[in-house]
């Protein structure tokens, strides 16, 4: 499984991730998008549903119950009821801790967005990107260009 480190600089979550679980789901693939607050998770659900006039990301949380048949599963914890292929992880959420446990990790690829412009947010994920380096992960870096698309540096 690879993991890939997204350093938003120019545009902030709410424009980038609608975009990446897109492409998940594009591919077929499920997702679970972890946050590390009750109130984060409340936002991204609101942000699911209106992020664009003409469409919707359809997804579920334990409100609403029903993992296994929600494509996307919002959580700020680390279940994994729809044995995502893609894992989200936002607002510094535990990384290393979910993709530690068999049963919370993606059977394809782990992202880790954070925003360039928050110094907290910054140091945690050095902090992740160092403790998955040492843990054997593949990881990727990416980082947005002058014109707005997204570079793999690392």
């Amino acid at each position: 499984m690879e993991v890939w480190f997204y350093h938003l600089q120019r545009q902030p979550l709410e424009a980038v991730l609608p975009t990446l679980v897109e492409r998940t789901r594009a591919r077929g693939w499920t997702a679970v998008i972890q946050t590390a607050s009750a109130e984060r998770l409340q936002a991204l659900d609101d942000l699911l549903w209106t992020y664009n006039d003409s469409s919707f990301l359809a997804h579920g949380s334990s409100r609403e119950g029903d993992g296994a048949l929600q494509p996307v599963w919002l959580t700020a914890e680390t279940d994994n009821p729809n044995s995502a292929a893609v894992r989200f992880f936002v607002e510094g959420a535990d990384a290393p801790a979910a993709l530690a446990d068999p049963q919370a990790a993606p059977t394809e690829r782990a992202i880790v967005l954070f925003d360039g412009r928050d110094e907290d947010a910054l140091n945690i994920a050095r902090m992740q990107f160092r403790t998955l380096r040492e843990k054997g992960f593949a990881l990727s870096y990416w980082r947005q260009s002058e014109d707005g698309r997204w570079e793999k540096t690392a």
